[in-house]
């Protein structure tokens, strides 16, 4: 996914905590705070109030101001610091470089996990924030729980903005949602000569060809036509001259599964073809999966209880009408890392307005988000994670 849906999550969770004191206020008032349809109408209702809504917008647009990279998140982490400092909420970083985790309740158990969201109830358990760097391919997600940010916790829920989905809306799947996905890169290695001479040559520009075209049937001849399992390849590099035969060609892609066997499975036979492929046309073939700089990441699957926890929310606050089963993807997310270690569960959150054209897709350059969407996933996050703790206390 995209920075910018990475950093959506930010101005969420914030809102969330800058409406501590309103809330209290209104569960004193009422008696009746934890009540979930109650308590998910006041949320989205304090969301949209102006002053809240105006902050939150500021904080957004602030932070895209100054996207930044994997691990270089240093400008939005101090930000986000700087408003956790205002609210009076502890925190401790830094995780995975850039990253940190806020902790707001008792302390105790139950304990539940918003990554990078938060609300700000006064609540029986904790809830942790978790603002993450390095989604985009760098397994952030991976880093933070190998770094014990994590620790504790039971469940944990996360938002992504989808264009695909009128803003109003979300969606999402029990089971299986996201695939799981890796990268490789090739150089294949020949003899480089003039192009009026092939047979002094080892053409690395057949061998690669040959390769990339061997690849697809993977897919088409190996795998059962009802698993879905993704080989691309998005680029090649050789050669600079019309009439050279180069001595390497340089290429690389993804591979994709819904399932970690698959993935396995995959990587093996891409080894495989790529480096018999070149053995056939007298070349050498080197491939790297870059696992240490770019983690393979697993498949995203939804905890089917946590699921059917987030939906219920979703459609007490939302209508049942506006919330969708959506079909599987085979994008990929690093918080299947999350998903492996507790129960998780994904949602997407409609950001499509034909009004403003944010109908573009989450990699255009042309992108936009409806901020119209920012107290509906604010309101969202923090009654998913209230609920959870009143039903686990």
């Amino acid at each position: 996914m995209d920075w910018l849906c990475a950093y959506i999550c930010f101005w969420l969770s914030l809102l969330m905590l800058s409406t501590l004191s309103y809330h209290q206020t209104r569960a004193s008032e009422t008696g009746l705070g934890s009540e979930t349809e109650l308590l998910t109408r006041e949320l989205l209702e304090s969301a949209r109030e102006p002053e809240f809504f105006d902050w939150m917008r500021w904080v957004r647009r602030r932070i895209h101001q100054y996207p930044e990279l994997a691990f270089e998140e240093h400008k939005t982490s101090r930000l986000i610091r700087s408003e956790l400092d205002s609210l009076g909420i502890g925190y401790t970083w830094p995780f995975a470089e850039t990253g940190l985790v806020a902790s707001i309740g008792s302390g105790k158990q139950p304990c539940f996990s918003l990554r990078a969201d938060m609300d700000a109830l006064p609540i029986q358990g904790t809830v942790k924030l978790v603002f993450q760097p390095g989604e985009e391919g760098h397994a952030g997600a991976y880093h933070m729980l190998n770094e014990g940010a994590l620790d504790g916790v039971q469940a944990i829920f996360g938002l992504h903005v989808w264009p695909n989905l009128p803003t109003g809306t979300i969606g999402s799947k029990p089971g299986p949602i996201m695939s799981g996905s890796g990268r490789f890169l090739v150089i294949i290695q020949g003899k480089g000569g003039h192009a009026a001479a092939p047979h002094m040559t080892r053409d690395s520009i057949l061998a690669a060809s040959l390769s990339i075209l061997a690849l697809q049937q993977i897919v088409s001849r190996e795998t059962d036509p009802l698993e879905a399992r993704v080989v691309s390849v998005g680029f090649i590099e050789g050669g600079a001259a019309g009439n050279v035969i180069p001595e390497t060609v340089k290429f690389g892609g993804t591979y994709r599964s819904l399932t970690s066997e698959g993935i396995s499975y995959l990587q093996q036979r891409i080894k495989e073809v790529i480096e018999t492929q070149a053995a056939v046309h007298q070349c050498t073939a080197v491939v790297d999966f870059m696992e240490k700089k770019l983690r393979p990441y697993p498949p995203t699957i939804n905890d089917e209880a946590m699921y059917e926890h987030a939906k219920r929310i979703g459609e007490t606050l939302l209508g049942k009408p506006n919330v969708h089963l959506i079909p599987v993807s085979m994008a990929s997310e690093d918080f299947s890392f999350y998903a492996q270690k507790m129960a998780a569960t994904y949602f997407m959150i409609g950001t499509m307005n034909e009004t403003i054209k944010s109908n573009k897709g989450l990699h255009s350059p042309h992108f936009v988000a409806d901020e119209e969407v920012l107290p509906i996933g604010a309101a969202l996050h923090a009654a998913v994670a209230i609920s959870y703790l009143d039903r686990h206390v």
